[in-house]
């Protein structure tokens, strides 16, 4: 695999890393389905905007209903993964998500007929090894205190986030990468938006930057992902995912005063060493 995509992609998951710090700060102030939408709908009005720069051209049809389609998986993904997030410590809810690796290279052997070799099988036991270090370390305090509805929400979003990469993986090969992004925007925003209307609370003017930039990262992450899953296979890509791990460790830290413990830096060690693994040829 050429150093590019991985160095896309690894760039990607960091944008989108800080992007799900955000989230989860505003999580605090708003109904998860408000924050989807409005995280959605600023997404697109970013990317119209660049869409309007590029000029890409007009989508096909089969373009727009797969893109459309794929959308649904997004909305999973996106409501569940937001209310982990206001649930759990980023760092736990980001361990939890790191059984899509798994099920990222599963979907990729059982939908587009991609070879797992074994360098790859070694870089996610690896990368889930470090994964376990960090859920097993956690304190006996911590565990009593852990609410399980979002831990269920975490696994269901990893479910869903796989499955939408490797769709990702197949729409790349075929479209531009701004009308994926586009459609990645518009289509969960439109899909969301009754729910988000049936609990809808008053929006403060002072978050309303706060949501622009999570549309504005979240694009520029897409934009990263698309072009990185466009030239390389989604199996080999996806042991990356553990390095949010190390994002949001950092940002925890840094942001919501949540100290990473000696079990989630060992474990962050191991995560990298996959990264490493699946980056080199």
């Amino acid at each position: 695999m050429q150093f590019g995509p991985a160095l896309r992609a690894a760039a990607g998951i960091a944008v989108l890393s800080v992007m799900d710090a955000v989230i989860k700060a505003m999580a605090v102030h708003y109904p998860i389905f408000q924050v989807a939408f409005l995280r959605f709908a600023c997404g697109t009005l970013v990317a119209t905007g660049v869409v309007a720069a590029l000029r890409p051209g007009w989508p096909s049809r089969e373009t727009v209903v797969a893109n459309l389609l794929r959308s649904i998986a997004a909305v999973i993904t996106a409501v569940s993964f937001f209310y982990a997030l206001g649930q759990l410590p980023l760092a736990e809810t980001l361990v939890l998500s790191f059984l899509s690796p798994m099920f990222i290279a599963l979907f990729g052997l059982l939908l587009l007929r991609e070879k797992v070799d074994s360098r790859i099988i070694l870089a996610i036991a690896v990368g889930f090894g470090g994964t376990l270090i960090v859920v097993l370390g956690q304190s006996e305090g911590t565990q009593a205190s852990r609410s399980w509805s979002g831990v269920s929400a975490a696994l269901l979003s990893a479910v869903t986030y796989a499955f939408s990469l490797v769709l990702l993986r197949q729409r790349a090969q075929r479209d531009k990468f701004m009308h994926i992004v586009y459609f990645q925007n518009m289509g969960p925003g439109v899909l969301v938006l009754p729910f988000a209307l049936l609990v809808w609370h008053p929006l403060e003017w002072s978050h309303l930057a706060w949501f622009m930039l999570m549309g504005v990262l979240g694009v520029i992450g897409h934009i990263l992902m698309a072009t990185a899953y466009a030239k390389a296979e989604a199996a080999r890509l996806a042991p990356l995912e553990y390095t949010a791990l190390i994002w949001a460790a950092l940002i925890g830290y840094g942001v919501f005063s949540e100290i990473p413990t000696w079990a989630t830096m060992g474990g962050g060690a191991l995560i990298v060493l996959a990264a490493l693994l699946t980056s080199r040829r």
